[in-house]
């Protein structure tokens, strides 16, 4: 049976998500920057807040390391829950991010090594500015980046938090996904993209910068940044696909 609350629990606990309020507008506003202007930013801080009383109450001093990184940790999960529920692709939407993963898996599988715009475009039997036209409406109609396009045969999905944990190494105590191998996998398959996709993929997870921000580094558009930012996410999905994790 669970003990009552002490006031001491309850001055700790009120006293706690006082303290680290700044956590979700802090976290929210990471998101909001690479998110469609139809996300609104009130929506975030909502759920961010629900995710930061979370867990003042499930904060066990005995496990995790600290408050401050576990409610780090909970608050990305429940904005990144809530961006999940919004759904925002369409049937259509879907059936295209389908058959363009589809096509480079099977082109991959076939020769053995990454598929290019063109040979993709030729798989879809679509022309090289058609192809980057559904790449651009694909990223225009996403709200989540990597979380919902990549799975594993288990169909678990590798959300943003956990892809990011992955490329620089953050430790998140209650999350019991296994981040060495998850740092292994990723690198093995980072490294199959050209040097471009490579570029793209550290500035915008790691390093953490807008699409904008990165077309303005490698003097491209941030439209075609959009493009080879979607296509890295569909590679990777379709090279994922058949890995038991």
């Amino acid at each position: 049976m669970k003990k009552p609350a002490t006031k001491k629990h309850f001055e700790w606990r009120q006293k706690s998500i006082v303290e680290y309020a700044y956590l979700v507008k802090h976290i929210a506003y990471r998101f909001a920057r690479r998110l469609p202007s139809s996300v609104l930013f009130d929506e975030l801080i909502s759920a961010g807040s629900l995710g930061l009383i979370d867990a003042v109450d499930k904060f066990d001093h005995s496990k995790h390391v600290s408050l401050k990184t576990y409610a780090q940790y909970r608050i990305k999960g429940a904005i990144l829950d809530e961006l999940r529920s919004m759904d925002t692709y369409s049937r259509s939407m879907r059936k295209k991010i389908q058959d363009i993963t589809k096509a480079t898996k099977k082109i991959e599988d076939e020769k053995g090594s990454p598929a290019t715009d063109l040979e993709i475009c030729e798989s879809l039997e679509v022309d090289l500015e058609t192809f980057q036209d559904m790449l651009t409406n694909i990223h225009g109609a996403a709200v989540l980046s990597l979380d919902e396009f990549i799975k594993t045969k288990k169909n678990d999905s590798f959300s943003q938090t956990r892809f990011q944990s992955g490329i620089k190494g953050e430790d998140n105590p209650a999350d019991h996904f296994d981040r060495e191998e998850l740092k292994a996998v990723l690198a093995k398959t980072i490294q199959t993209l050209t040097k471009k996709e490579q570029m793209v993929v550290s500035l915008y997870y790691y390093d953490e910068l807008t699409l904008k921000e990165i077309g303005e580094v490698l003097s491209l558009t941030e439209s075609r940044i959009c493009q080879i930012h979607t296509a890295v996410l569909i590679k990777l999905k379709a090279r994922l696909a058949d890995i038991e994790i």
